[in-house]
């Protein structure tokens, strides 16, 4: 909401895309921006809707458009006062186009779109209006929001100062909630359902209809010689990350696989807004970018909700400590992922040296800062691999995430799993 706040307040503001896989809450968000910052809005669903099919074949006259619109919404159009949301916008011929004309005719209007595969249909460039929008993703929501949304803005407040003694007093509702998280995830439908029943089976049941909707994208919107690949890649994940390295191996998903076989399907999962790609680095250097190994990675899944969801995990299995056994190091580490895919202005790599099996889980790059980070997800606090690779690179920051309480030895610096997010705030 503030960064909506901030696009709205903006001198240069241009018409705004808001990206994100399905169901994660993007017209929610937009509508609730407009009825609180806005006199009125204009939602128009663009999906399947005969009033707006045609709306922008026949020019982009902004006059007309802009007519047409509060002719459809019942809606004065005044800019400033009104906000016009085009969602599913990539379902109107020349739709994404027309944003380049509402930016240079008509700036003084507040125009927002949305879209489920929107981030798929930028990425083939069907008159994408480049230089004339802004954009905004938004993600499942972290575990900090998991905690607002169940009513516990205090230990969100401790968390988010950073108040480590009173933190640890705490210790154990930190836990059961990450553990609660572990199971609901972040998708908003399945949090509510949570809050509203405290029922693991309808939460569930929630999660397998999002996984439903996702595979009927597949199905509905890839390419035909695409769709198989596509999906054979999706259904792979967990079965990728419960391998001991967790790297994406193409002959996991078909035998005799190789690279170009793929290499579309990964990308249309990664424009879905399905998929996390994290790239491997064989040096911590500055910026690691320059140092990524693109044909060596791990493919996590948006949401560890969804995750357990895929694999049919037992919810006492995450919600019970202990008990995930085998699959909970690769569970714990797309957690961990996905929270900090999270955190502003942080890119995400893992390590792993030439020609050795030493590996870190992941390792990123925070401002000037380059932190390896080792992911347990117990209190474990072995860190053979960390401890490895800080005698390697002693001028690297080294953090271990675990169930553990906060602690700062000489050489690293202990984070609890639920603060690893705000650490890198």
């Amino acid at each position: 909401m503030k960064d909506l706040l901030k696009w709205r307040d903006r001198s240069d503001r241009k018409p705004l895309i808001l990206l994100g896989a399905r169901q994660v809450g993007k017209t929610y968000i937009l509508k609730e921006f407009g009825k609180r910052y806005y006199e009125q809005t204009a939602y128009i669903n663009c999906d399947n809707n005969e009033m707006v099919k045609d709306l922008f074949l026949p020019d982009y006259d902004i006059r007309r458009i802009l007519l047409a619109i509060g002719s459809i919404t019942g809606v004065s159009i005044q800019p400033g006062k009104t906000l016009i949301i085009l969602d599913e916008i990539q379902e109107l011929k020349r739709g994404l186009n027309s944003l380049k004309y509402f930016c240079e005719n008509a700036p003084d209007y507040h125009v927002a779109v949305a879209g489920s595969l929107l981030g798929i249909t930028l990425h083939q460039g069907e008159s994408f209006p480049v230089g004339k929008v802004n954009t905004l993703n938004i993600q499942p929501m972290t575990y900090e929001e998991f905690l607002m949304a169940k009513g516990h803005k205090q230990m969100y407040e401790m968390l988010k100062n950073r108040q480590w003694d009173v933190i640890s007093g705490t210790r154990s509702l930190y836990v059961q909630s990450l553990r609660e998280y572990y199971f609901t995830g972040g998708m908003p439908e399945a949090v509510k359902k949570h809050i509203e029943t405290n029922d693991t089976v309808q939460v569930r049941e929630i999660q397998k209809e999002i996984l439903l909707a996702y595979d009927k994208d597949i199905s509905k919107h890839a390419p035909i010689n695409e769709a198989v690949r596509i999906n054979q890649v999706w259904k792979s994940i967990p079965a990728q990350l419960a391998k001991e390295n967790r790297k994406f191996i193409y002959g996991a998903v078909r035998k005799g696989a190789r690279a170009k076989d793929f290499e579309i399907a990964i990308q249309w999962l990664l424009d879905a807004g399905l998929v996390y790609k994290i790239d491997r680095v064989s040096k911590p250097g500055m910026p690691l970018s320059c140092y990524a190994d693109y044909s060596s990675f791990k493919l996590y899944m948006l949401d560890c909700g969804l995750l357990g969801a895929m694999n049919d995990m037992p919810p006492s299995l995450m919600l019970l400590p202990n008990k995930m056994a085998e699959s909970k190091g690769s569970f714990t580490e797309n957690f961990v992922c996905s929270q900090l895919n999270n955190c502003r202005d942080l890119s995400v790599f893992y390590y792993s040296k030439e020609n050795s099996t030493q590996e870190v889980d992941f390792i990123v790059q925070h401002d000037i800062e380059i932190v390896a980070i080792e992911v347990k997800s117990e209190e474990n606090l072995q860190s053979k691999s960390l401890k490895a690779f800080h005698c390697d690179n002693p001028e690297v920051g080294c953090l271990r995430t675990s169930m553990a309480d906060y602690r700062r030895e000489d050489w690293m610096v202990n984070v609890p799993l639920y603060a690893i997010k705000n650490y890198f705030i």
